[in-house]
């Protein structure tokens, strides 16, 4: 009972707000401060409030609230764990991946030819340098 009192009276202090906001000439801002104040108001009505009520005070509820909690951090690690291995299926037996076709060779390490492979570490970068000179850098 005195829930719905004070989400009453918060309601009718917001639309007093917003009616002073809107004869400021401010009339969307009065819109928005309006709905924010029906919220409690509809809570109120279709019953929410005393749900909540009811609902802060029982054990059964509160565990309810840990089991989905718990749900929650499952899903979430599973998903964690799922973006960290990239999407790949687990394989028994620590076995490679199959490959996508029965007859295609399994993928190269590396995406470089095998000619740039023996290049040394001055000669990789000579694209950025000449960038660089490029810009007077």
């Amino acid at each position: 009972m005195l829930a719905e009192t004070i989400c009453s009276a918060a309601a009718v202090a917001g639309l007093g707000i917003a009616a002073i906001t809107a004869y400021r000439k401010r009339f969307l801002a009065a819109a928005r401060i309006a709905a924010y104040s029906l919220v409690p108001l509809g809570l109120v009505m279709i019953g929410a409030v005393d749900w909540i009520a009811g609902t802060a005070f029982s054990p059964v509820a509160w565990a309810g609230f840990g089991v989905l909690g718990g749900a929650w951090l499952l899903f979430s690690s599973t998903r964690a764990v799922e973006r960290r291995r990239g999407g790949r299926k687990e394989t028994t037996g620590g076995a490679e991946p199959r490959a996508v076709a029965p007859a295609a060779s399994s993928p190269s390490r590396s995406t470089a030819p095998k000619s740039q492979a023996g290049q040394s570490a001055g000669e990789d970068f000579s694209d950025i340098e000449a960038i660089l000179k490029k810009h007077g850098i």
